[in-house]
């Protein structure tokens, strides 16, 4: 490829990082763990972190957290990553769809009061490609109904919006470390709450509800342990940390390099007839994390293999969830229940957007863009 689709920007600060675990006592949960757990607190200013294997772990702990059980509803958007509806199903839960917002692709928040019923129990908000969603007016909604609020935030670290970022007014926000996140350790998730009194559930729920983990066993004088509940094994380890920590410093000025890439890509496609692309409202932080642009559904195919053919990585983000198998076959969904995610997820390309991306790649993709569209 002339130009990838995504390349990490880790380095020997990281590398160290790693080393010195290796060199150390405990490879998996522990200090480490424990340093980026506090440092995500400070960086997100919300008073509680847990740390975990993936942001689809922490979403499935966030609805146990919430009490979501067989019978609960949870309404969410389709226009996501399978684990935002997943993570529903994985708890007993059933997840009801709202449909997207045609401009930003977030979840429409003056459709989900709507969809409420009296088995609902929660409402999972989609920070999608960065912006997060509209978290005062579903906050709104959550307190009215007794609701649990959850952010999935995979796609979020930096962003804000009315002032607040991820986790500030969600109950629970959950985050993806994955290959190609802002902040990234290949594969590593966290989870944070609005009320500290939560952390501990939230840790033992991840460490197969046992008492206490192997870094609290082997401290002082051994006390034995006991499973108070029914957990998963979801806990980051120290290994995985390592290479977070040293990244959070440096974040500001990797976003200040992807907003650059992103408005000359804005620049340049508003002035290309046949793509558009979502918008960031005014007053409002993207993380960005994804730029996708939209190009005619019965194109998509062809601009995408296009761009492809010119050197250019590419990706879709998303598919519209309801329209994959499973859901249409244990759901009923069909064609036509939300159109402006289907429009969205027809439509989609994901092009390359990496902090370390010179001007003259930028310029390979806008032009890889333009041709592949006029061709298609």
């Amino acid at each position: 490829m002339a130009v990838d689709f995504y390349r990490h920007s880790l380095g020997d600060e990281e590398k160290s990082a790693v080393a010195a675990v290796l060199d150390s006592l405990f490879l998996t949960t522990g200090q480490t763990v424990y340093d980026f757990e506090r440092a995500f607190e400070q960086f997100l200013g919300v008073p509680a972190v847990v740390a975990t294997v993936h942001c689809t772990a922490s979403l499935h702990l966030a609805m146990l957290a919430a009490g979501v059980g067989p019978g609960d509803e949870v309404i969410t958007t389709p226009m996501t990553f399978l684990s935002s509806a997943n993570a529903v199903i994985y708890a007993g839960g059933t997840p009801v769809f709202v449909d997207a917002e045609p401009d930003t692709a977030n979840i429409d928040a003056a459709r989900v009061e709507a969809a409420i019923t009296p088995r609902t129990k929660a409402i999972v908000a989609v920070d999608l490609y960065g912006l997060p969603a509209d978290l005062v007016a579903l906050r709104s909604v959550a307190d009215r109904h007794g609701l649990a609020l959850v952010e999935d935030a995979a796609h979020c670290v930096e962003g804000r919006r009315d002032s607040y970022g991820p986790g500030q007014l969600a109950d629970f926000a959950c985050f993806s470390f994955y290959a190609t996140k802002n902040l990234t350790c290949g594969e590593g998730g966290a989870i944070s709450a609005r009320d500290a009194a939560r952390k501990p559930l939230l840790r033992q729920l991840g460490s197969h509800g046992m008492s206490r983990n192997a870094a609290d066993r082997y401290a002082g004088k051994y006390e034995h342990w006991d499973m108070d509940r029914l957990g998963w094994k979801y806990n980051m380890s120290n290994v995985v940390a390592a290479l977070l920590v040293p990244q959070l410093p440096k974040l500001g000025a990797r976003l200040a390099r992807r907003e650059e890439i992103c408005r000359r890509y804005e620049a340049a496609f508003r002035e290309t007839p046949g793509v558009s692309f979502p918008v960031v409202p005014a007053g409002a932080t993207s993380a960005r994390h994804l730029f996708t642009v939209w190009v005619e559904p019965e194109k998509r195919d062809a601009v995408l293999a296009g761009i492809q053919s010119r050197g250019v990585g590419v990706a879709v983000n998303y598919r519209a969830v309801h329209l994959t198998k499973f859901y249409r076959e244990r759901f009923g969904f069909s064609r036509g229940d939300f159109p402006a995610a289907e429009r969205i997820g027809d439509s989609t390309i994901t092009i390359p957007l990496w902090p370390a991306m010179t001007d003259a790649q930028v310029d390979e993709v806008i032009a890889a863009v333009r041709a592949a569209v006029a061709a298609a």
